[in-house]
């Protein structure tokens, strides 16, 4: 009463024999005629040694790897080419910064040229000459620092404006280069002056 139900058994159907001329009708794989390959063995066959047997011929492998990357690299500072500009060069926001930096003129770029020429004539100057030249080097110093903070600023509002967001350390590597010689700066200059990004 409570028991399963049990089953009609449906007749068996004949099973048709498989030919011998379609071997598509064969169901089921055929055997590999070889046993499976342990996962161990497997995990070994793709294994690669970290450094090759040949010591000799890696190391020269690998120096020439890090001479071309160089070259590359070199050429990349020279061109602007981004693939290749080390990673604190690399990106939209800090090209846009560099080049709004290496569009302006500024007190910053003439610093360390001012500096050295104090240095020098210091020597040949009497006391007092050399107390007010000490003074106005200060002075120089307190604008310069005056610049740095208005391009940080001005590309920080800029890079805004234009990305709606700024990446961390854009400021700090706009003031940076505005306190670079132009024609040292590396990347290179790739604007002219007054040549302001869009």
């Amino acid at each position: 009463m409570f028991g399963r139900k049990r089953r009609t058994e449906e007749p068996a159907q004949p099973v048709e024999e498989e030919s011998v001329e379609n071997p598509a009708a064969r169901r089921g794989p055929e055997p590999k005629g070889r046993p499976t390959p342990k996962r161990r063995d497997q995990v070994a066959a793709r294994k690669r040694p970290l450094v090759a047997d040949d010591r000799r011929a890696a190391r020269e492998s690998q120096k020439q790897h890090i001479r071309e990357m160089r070259q590359k690299q070199r050429v990349a500072l020279e061109t602007g080419d981004d693939r290749y500009l080390p990673p604190r060069d690399r990106g939209p926001q800090r090209r846009f910064a560099r080049d709004w930096v290496d569009a302006r003129t500024g007190l910053g770029e003439w610093m360390l040229i001012l500096v050295l020429v104090f240095l020098f004539t210091s020597l040949l100057l009497p006391e007092d000459a050399r107390i007010v030249m000490s003074q106005a080097l200060w002075l120089l110093v307190l604008l310069v620092l005056v610049e740095c903070w208005y391009v940080a600023r001005s590309v920080r509002k800029r890079v805004e404006a234009k990305f709606g967001g700024m990446e961390r350390g854009i400021r700090f590597y706009a003031a940076m280069r505005a306190l670079q010689i132009r024609r040292l700066r590396l990347p290179k200059p790739l604007v002219a002056r007054g040549e302001f990004p869009a």
